[in-house]
């Protein structure tokens, strides 16, 4: 067992770039949910060393050049919430020339790539696996359906917040999206700009809609696929920009093998409380059986179930059948190193 753990873990990480690299995603507690309002105070219980710098970042266009603070300074911080299917983004940047002022993609651009699920392979029509498909064909079947591209405008004027590349945009809009911007200065220009947003990543975004659209459920200790690139343009009279990449491989934004892995963190020590929490799944509506799971944040070594019915487990997860139909009050008693903790729920087990 514990092999074949070993290698699903070196199988999980071959399919990203940066072997070895293992960026950190920070899980805010649940009742200090970051504000998207494009204002930073929210993130500050956020630790330094989840923060991601232009240290990090090589410049696809050359090589050889190393990030001049002067010229763009960029840090990117990235949470979670348990229970959310969603991605919280704070990017604060220091640009000497914002540019933003041209339609369409000539503008200054935070691309972001999000592989929830860490499936690997083509997201864009481009680099289908084979060339049975015409792009128009490829287009609608494949792109942006099981990873994202979200071309983030930086800062937009006149335009959406972002290019969701692909032809399924609900991804970029809410329920599934939000972003806010605070900045002050003017085309041309130099500044500072701090963007907050957050997005669902999807393991199925077809562009169909999202009435069948499947999200990657988020969960401790994950493991997904991200990466980003800033698209900098110095000069108004060119096409020519900087591509910043977290990745090692210019073509991430339509490779999502050539991510980079990212795991989402526990809580960090301030935010652990001992509380006694469960779920329970009914295994079999007929039969009335439950599975109970122990969902107890901290460490316990001790468990006491009532499953109220007068029935009773000393078990960390137990399975139950109950003997007739009704509503039942369902409590769990733990114990640990840091004392005692209990959870009811009242009538959320239910049967005919």
């Amino acid at each position: 067992m514990k092999f074949s753990l070993i290698l699903l873990a070196f199988f999980t990480l071959s399919a990203a770039d940066r072997p070895g690299t293992v960026f950190k995603i920070f899980q805010f507690p649940a009742n200090m949910i970051p504000r998207v309002d494009g204002n930073a105070e929210d993130w500050k219980i956020v630790p330094d060393d989840y923060s991601i710098g232009m240290d990090q970042l090589v410049d696809d266009t050359n090589k050889d050049r190393k990030p001049d603070p002067k010229d763009l300074d960029a840090k990117v911080k990235v949470g979670w919430v348990k229970g959310l299917n969603r991605l919280y983004f704070l990017y604060e940047t220091y640009d000497n020339y914002w540019d933003f002022a041209k339609p369409g993609l000539h503008n200054d651009i935070f691309e972001v790539v999000v592989d929830g699920d860490m499936s690997g392979g083509p997201l864009i029509e481009n680099f289908q696996p084979t060339r049975e498909l015409s792009n128009r064909d490829a287009h609608f079947s494949m792109h942006g359906v099981h990873a994202q591209n979200y071309h983030i405008m930086t800062p937009p004027m006149g335009k959406d917040w972002a290019l969701a590349w692909g032809c399924n945009a609900y991804v970029k809009e809410l329920p599934y999206a939000n972003a806010a911007y605070n900045f002050n200065f003017k085309p041309g220009e130099s500044g500072k700009l701090t963007l907050e947003f957050w997005i669902t990543p999807f393991d199925y975004a077809g562009c169909e809609g999202p009435r069948r659209a499947v999200e990657s459920v988020l969960s401790e200790d994950k493991l997904i696929g991200l990466a980003w690139a800033i698209l900098d343009y110095d000069d108004a009279g060119t096409e020519k920009h900087a591509f910043w990449n977290l990745s090692r491989q210019h073509t991430m934004y339509g490779k999502a093998d050539e991510l980079v892995a990212f795991r989402l963190m526990p809580l960090e020590p301030p935010f652990r409380k001992f509380e006694a929490n469960w779920s329970f799944k009914v295994l079999d509506m007929d039969r009335r059986m439950v599975a109970f799971r122990d969902e107890t944040t901290g460490r316990a070594t001790a468990w006491k179930w009532n499953f109220g019915d007068g029935s009773s487990s000393a078990e960390q997860n137990p399975s139950h059948q109950y003997a007739r139909g009704g509503d039942f009050t369902v409590t769990l008693e733990v114990e640990g190193p840091n004392g005692k903790s209990s959870r009811e729920k009242i009538w959320d087990v239910a049967f005919k």
